[in-house]
């Protein structure tokens, strides 16, 4: 088991890094605002997964591989980067379905056919994200007490921290972003605006993301 401490630790530096607004939020804020509440919150739970599968890739002895390979450093960052494109640009193509009727009806039209399919793209956005990789290769290990023994056990157990701590923030981005979504669909012209909007900001997050530099 890990020390109060160290938990505390953890979480101050998660909450350091989970402060500044990146790609998962956005990504978020994107869906909310292109799909409505459940989509959003869906690809929250999707994030999570996916970025508490990186680490635990990670802490099983991978981490090294991913410091090392430039090559894969970029494919698995060129993955998301594609992919958030392609649904910033799905967003934005089914903006019209969303304005032709008001209300989450409209949204669904253009959203993810079901939960799990939401989960999934959640879950790919999270394991392609860059903070993620950041967060388990360089701050996790770093609140890891070694004489303690087990760092595998450690890291997994350090990593849910900002995983919850993650999950409350980025619901509350969905929620917000989804009410204000909700004020607007009165009017098909707003809601087919602020569904392109949507999608011009995950389309934003792809950039920023292909922007990054390396490792």
């Amino acid at each position: 088991m890990i020390s109060l401490e160290q938990a505390l630790g953890m979480a101050l530096a998660s909450v350091v890094l989970i402060a500044v607004p990146g790609p998962s939020v956005m990504f978020v804020v994107g869906r909310a605002l292109s799909y409505g509440r459940a989509t959003a919150l869906y690809s929250v739970v999707g994030n999570a997964v996916g970025c508490y599968s990186l680490g635990l890739l990670i802490a099983l002895g991978l981490g090294p591989l991913f410091e090392r390979s430039e090559v894969l450093f970029q494919a698995v960052k060129w993955a998301g980067v594609l992919y958030l494109l392609y649904l910033g640009v799905q967003a934005i193509r089914h903006a019209g379905a969303a304005g032709a009727s008001s209300g989450e009806a409209g949204a669904r039209r253009g959203a993810p056919a079901g939960a799990w399919a939401t989960i999934r793209s959640g879950a790919l956005v999270g394991v392609t994200n860059p903070k993620s990789l950041v967060l388990f290769t360089a701050i996790v290990p770093q609140f890891v007490e070694p004489s303690a023994g087990g760092a595998t056990a450690q890291m997994l157990v350090l990593g849910c921290v900002p995983l919850v701590i993650g999950l409350t923030t980025d619901a509350g981005w969905a929620l917000v972003a989804s009410t204000a979504r909700s004020w607007l669909t009165g009017s098909p012209r707003r809601m087919r605006s602020i569904g392109r909007v949507g999608g011009a900001s995950i389309v934003g997050v792809g950039v920023s993301v292909a922007l990054t530099g390396s490792h």
